[in-house]
């Protein structure tokens, strides 16, 4: 018997509340084990994971890495697999390996297969695919079927150069796994939303209600006061659910949990997905107590036509950066100007001219790109110089010039001709390696539902002794 059919057995016998656990916010950074345990001895009927996000940039995505520490996924992984075979519960996880490509799915599977040969676990194992055909992306660009979300232009050359495009699958997929018997599924690239919401739509709970869960739920504690990572509760009860966090140190307030459905949204009332969008327009959140709140109201609103995000990175070249450091008042507050004129005179020294570079003044400008100066200037400013070019050597040459430049360039008080930057280490200029950019990250519309189906193939495995 599946993890769906006891769970649909139970449901017969008892239709109470539901309660799904999430058991981290990113799986394979540490799950805190003390609220996770507290969560397993609540006897949810389901365990949902995310694993991934663009958040950690295009580099992922491009290559073969996974962001998190291996021996991290191991344990977590571990921790999460042996609670749901203990509670005989589904898992659903989603995004596996960061970026969710095949080959960052296949990194986690390998080692989910080896949890479980040396635990002698046993179980079903459902496989989504998430990688989207290029020649798809192609037609769509062409037919333009393809909505830009934010600054990113896509062509034909553009699109040639992106090696590897993921689509995000939404609930649909999960749905077929356990259908076809998975106890635990991993996915590629998905909806954070989908691990969460999946087996309360197909249980008919209102499909609004469990999308916005499954939002809530999704990053575990982060929507509580102080907020955190530790595991998260829903109980969902008719057209309402609860959350609690599983560390008792964790407070759910309306306030705290209303703030978290705008959390990495650009539409305060709408949650999208391939086939609709949740509206919270009328939502409402409720104080059970100091640590719960109830929320309800979310509707569901079914898409005309089925779409899904993509997204894809391509190589720029190989990045180098400097440090330095200043502390001239003078150099200070001319620092953009004095650095526009030394990159004039480094273009005219550089035999070559496909390079790029970036300078964030920390104390000025470095984490945002403020319309004005500060009123009052910093005492010291650092300087994180970026380079982009064809290889390192190119990109460590310009920088090596341009640093010259600049420790030695004359501008109006000047202090001292004996040098303009201070170095916290030398040589100042480091080879960071390969530099990649997100080149896909888009709206793809589909002609028909069912190319839903073939665009996340579902395949299942026997893993350990079925008998």
């Amino acid at each position: 018997m599946s993890a769906l059919e006891r769970l649909l057995k139970l449901r017969e016998q008892n239709p109470g509340p539901l309660r799904i656990l999430s058991a981290s916010g990113q799986l394979g950074f540490g799950i805190p084990k003390k609220s996770f345990e507290r969560g397993i001895k609540s006897k949810p009927h389901v365990i949902a994971a995310d694993m991934g996000s663009v958040d950690p940039g295009p580099t992922y995505l491009a290559t073969d890495k996974i962001a998190a520490p291996e021996v991290l996924v191991r344990s977590d992984m571990r921790l999460v697999l042996h609670g749901a075979q203990q509670l005989g519960v589904p898992l659903l996880i989603g995004s596996a390996g960061t970026a969710g490509a095949d080959v960052h799915l296949d990194v986690v599977l390998k080692i989910l297969k080896e949890i479980a040969v040396e635990d002698k676990l046993h179980f079903k194992l459902g496989i989504i695919r998430s990688v989207i055909p290029h020649d798809l992306v192609e037609h769509s660009l062409l037919n333009q079927k393809l909505k830009p979300i934010g600054p990113i232009d896509l062509d034909e050359n553009t699109l040639k150069q992106t090696e590897v495009i993921v689509g995000q699958a939404g609930m649909g997929p999960f749905e077929r796994a356990l259908k076809l018997g998975a106890d635990v599924i991993v996915a590629g690239r998905a909806c954070d939303t989908a691990p969460f919401a999946v087996i309360p739509k197909m249980l008919g709970f209102p499909t609004g209600v469990a999308v916005h869960m499954a939002k809530i739920l999704e990053c575990t504690s982060l929507c509580c006061e102080p907020g955190g990572r530790d595991a998260m509760l829903a109980t969902f009860d008719g057209d309402s659910f609860t959350v609690e966090s599983m560390n008792e140190a964790m407070h759910a307030t309306p306030t705290s949990v209303a703030a978290h459905a705008l959390y990495e949204q650009s539409d305060p009332y709408f949650i999208h997905e391939p086939n609709g969008r949740a509206c919270l327009k009328h939502a409402k959140y409720e104080a059970i107590d100091e640590r719960r709140v109830k929320i309800s109201g979310a509707t569901w609103q079914a898409a005309d036509k089925p779409w899904i995000k993509i997204e894809g990175a391509r190589k720029l070249g190989s990045r180098a950066v400097m440090l330095a450091g200043n502390a001239d008042i003078n150099f200070i507050k001319q620092s953009k100007n004095i650095i526009n004129k030394v990159e004039e005179v480094v273009r005219e020294i550089i035999p070559f001219s496909e390079w790029s570079l970036n300078i964030r003044h920390y104390g000025i400008d470095g984490v945002t790109d403020w319309p004005e100066p500060p009123v009052n200037l910093p005492r010291e400013i650092f300087l994180l110089c970026e380079c982009i070019a064809e290889n390192s050597e190119k990109a460590k040459l310009v920088l090596a010039t341009f640093r010259q430049q600049l420790l030695h360039f004359g501008f109006p008080g000047r202090s001292a001709t004996g040098g303009n930057l201070a170095f916290p280490i030398t040589p100042p200029e480091l080879d960071a390696g390969e530099a990649f950019t997100f080149s896909i990250y888009h709206l793809l519309e589909l002609d028909d539902w069912s190319a839903l189906e073939q665009l996340f193939p579902v395949t299942i495995e026997k893993i350990g002794d079925q008998t």
